[in-house]
């Protein structure tokens, strides 16, 4: 009998250099309540938040996820030919076909290579960091760069009191390759498809596509796209978590074999400041564990945010490099994904200046 050939894969893999990419524009609460019906007070009180970066002049998706995907690179120290894979997780690329990732990979001179866009919203980077580990360990791929990257302002409904004093843009990257020690434990992910419909775009989908093609090369803070319009039951996403994130984070901590008193850093999802503070007091995690607050001036960027809270506190010595870390992503879906991971080095080129 004919014996068909099998990959041999790496079972140790770690994230081995991190990049990101910030908007120019930084957008308060106060400007934010020009248009909203709230105020800055209300809005911080509610949410963590006081800024929010927002994309403008030249600034893309694309060029984002281009710009965090060449400082993840050279942050790796690995030579981009090794790069055999890419994975884009975002949920506010503007076409369907064709999807992003290739384009990407052709901008980072890395043309040729399977590139595929990764879906499921904020919970967006811990599926890539998964799906990547994953196909390191099956020998399907040796170095995978991981991007999470969103434009989630392009579509926001500004007069939205559930929505347009959340989110920003921005985006993350990671390489992801073998290493000595195993950096990235299994992954805990789900999803409650019964109620996905708390998290949805309220969207005609011809028409938010024709005027996003009739804005492109105008400035978004001058002209956003409208139509496309996210809309967030916020209790009942708030129901959901309450149940579903401890009990997720709990299993993160049993599969990985690390106990919660060797957890260095939190990293959750960059939703709610006041969500996180109740994540890491219900888990049990000591009060001087460090724990990401990127949400307070960039705001909520789905599948970005994990990276760009990693990164922020690499680079302002909040958290350092081989650390052990607690992430865990949640949101549209609704989806959940988290793992205990070590700490890529901190950037020698980082998105901001401490």
């Amino acid at each position: 009998m004919v014996s068909i050939a099998i990959n041999e894969g790496r079972a140790n893999v770690a994230m081995l250099g991190i990049g990101a990419y910030r908007p120019r524009r930084i957008v308060s609460n106060a400007e934010v309540c020009e248009v909203l019906d709230s105020s800055p007070e209300w809005i911080f009180e509610r949410t963590g938040i006081r800024n929010r970066r927002w994309i403008s002049g030249d600034e893309t998706l694309r060029s984002m996820a281009v710009a965090a995907g060449e400082r993840a690179i050279v942050n790796s120290g690995i030579d981009r030919s090794k790069i055999g894979t890419l994975i884009l997780a975002t949920s506010s690329w503007l076409t369907l076909t064709p999807h992003g990732a290739p384009t990407v990979a052709f901008d980072l001179g890395i043309n040729g290579i399977p590139a595929f866009d990764l879906t499921s919203g904020c919970g967006g980077f811990g599926y890539g960091l998964g799906v990547a580990a994953d196909l390191i360990r099956a020998g399907s791929s040796e170095y995978v760069l991981v991007i999470g990257a969103e434009t989630m302002t392009v579509g926001l409904d500004p007069t939205d009191r559930g929505t347009a004093m959340i989110f920003g843009d921005g985006a993350g990257a990671v390489v992801v390759g073998p290493s000595e020690d195993n950096g990235i434990s299994p992954t805990v992910w789900g999803s409650d498809g019964e109620h996905a419909g708390s998290i949805m775009q309220d969207v005609d989908f011809l028409e938010y596509m024709h005027r996003a093609q009739r804005l492109q090369g105008t400035d978004p803070g001058v002209e956003r796209v409208g139509r496309m319009s996210l809309r967030m039951a916020g209790q009942s996403v708030f129901r959901w978590a309450a149940v579903t994130l401890p009990r997720a984070l709990s299993t993160a901590l049993d599969l990985s074999g690390v106990a919660k008193e060797d957890i260095e850093v939190f990293v959750p999802h960059q939703a709610n400041a006041r969500i996180n503070e109740l994540m890491k007091k219900n888990l049990g995690l000591a009060e001087e564990i460090p724990m990401a607050n990127d949400i307070e001036n960039t705001g909520n960027t789905s599948a970005a945010s994990i990276p760009l809270a990693i990164e922020e506190m690499l680079v302002s010595g909040k958290a350092k490099g081989g650390q052990l870390a607690l992430l865990l992503g949640f949101g549209a879906g609704l989806s959940y994904a988290g793992q205990v991971v070590t700490l890529p080095p901190a950037p020698a080129e980082p998105s901001f200046t401490v």
